[in-house]
């Protein structure tokens, strides 16, 4: 009887052991999925702060080329103009 005891305070024993370190994993599991959750929320927010950035920067390209547009059919019309009057 008492070999049956020690056998069920062993198994016991252990059975609690093993719990606690399957308890642990499941909370550092836990804790790793809450910062990759804070991680992926930072890389969105960066993310969406680069593609205001590059649209704005598209934008301002977009103005230049079509100032420079401008500049040129300008220029292009005023050459015409000298080469006429000097024909």
């Amino acid at each position: 009887m008492a070999n049956e005891i020690t056998l069920s305070v062993l198994f016991g024993f252990i059975s609690s052991v093993l719990l606690g370190i399957v308890a642990y994993f499941i909370k550092q599991l836990h804790a790793d999925f809450r910062k990759m959750g804070e991680n992926l929320s930072d890389v969105k927010t960066t993310g969406m702060l680069i593609r205001s950035e590059s649209k704005t920067s598209h934008e301002l390209l977009n103005q230049k080329v079509e100032y420079l547009e401008q500049r040129i059919n300008k220029i292009e019309l005023k050459q015409i103009k000298n080469h006429d009057h000097e024909k």
